[in-house]
């Protein structure tokens, strides 16, 4: 079952900004979660502890 979410026009032009060519909204949502699961938080670019 699909469901909808609203997001703002700030963050819509954030994810777009990191979406691949031909990559949906849901393909890169499903990406950023997985990696925050595996590795308990999100990782910048550049940035380590």
């Amino acid at each position: 079952m699909a469901h909808t979410i609203e997001i703002s026009d700030e963050l819509r032009d954030r994810l777009d900004r990191h979406l691949d060519e031909d990559e949906t909204y849901e393909e890169l949502i499903t990406e950023l979660v997985s990696m925050y699961e595996t590795e308990g938080t999100f990782l910048q670019e550049g940035y380590s502890e």
